[in-house]
């Protein structure tokens, strides 16, 4: 997808804020027994539907802000957010820190990423 300057300038704002984590580190901290490591989809609905990383919760960026403090009430969670190439899990990460999210990071290359290392999925069969 081709994206405006616009656009690319506010993610690169926010990635300046932002904490970004890799595939295999993303897999590492999900394998961890108790470590309560959650990962969150941001994309929209039709993007889920036709396939996400397995184990993944699904909070579009269209609603997380609203619904973060409900579904996550603890503000210290280790929250790894991930949508189509990066991009809006940066934008998405960076208002979750500003409501106060310490522990907040999004996924370097989102779903093509995951997808390209050959990380398990599941849906959209």
């Amino acid at each position: 997808m081709k994206h405006t300057e616009g656009f690319l300038r506010l993610v690169e704002d926010a990635r300046s804020r932002v904490r970004e984590i890799g595939v295999a580190e993303t897999l590492e901290r999900l394998s961890v027994k108790g470590a309560g490591t959650r990962l969150l989809d941001v994309r929209e609905d039709r993007e889920w539907e036709a396939g996400r990383a397995r184990g993944a919760e699904h909070m579009g960026r269209g609603v997380i802000e609203r619904d973060i403090e409900q579904e996550v009430p603890d503000k210290e969670a280790e929250l790894i957010l991930y949508c189509g190439g990066g991009y809006r899990s940066a934008l998405a990460a960076d208002n979750l820190r500003r409501m106060g999210y310490t522990n907040v990071y999004s996924l370097a290359g989102g779903w093509k990423a995951w997808k390209e290392a050959g990380a398990p999925t599941e849906g959209g069969d």
